[in-house]
């Protein structure tokens, strides 16, 4: 699970990944549909898990739930 920063303006995106470096490389080519009017993109978070679903359900989880992206972004 990963977080991207926008350096237009500062707009965030929440994924989830097996690879994250070629997932970013992907963002930044502007071949994710929802980020390329937002290019570039820097990593400002990610966490790691040890399957693909465990990271989506906490994507899904932050996404959902305003709390949960209120205190993740304290600590970031």
């Amino acid at each position: 699970m990963y977080i991207l920063k926008s350096k237009i303006d500062a707009s965030f995106y929440v994924g989830s990944t097996n690879d994250l470096r070629r997932r970013l490389s992907e963002h930044n080519s502007g071949k994710s549909i929802y980020t390329k009017h937002l290019l570039p993109w820097k990593v400002i978070y990610y966490e790691a898990y040890s399957t693909y679903d465990s990271a989506f359900k906490r994507e899904m989880g932050l996404k959902k739930r305003a709390r949960s992206w209120q205190e993740l972004m304290k600590r970031i």
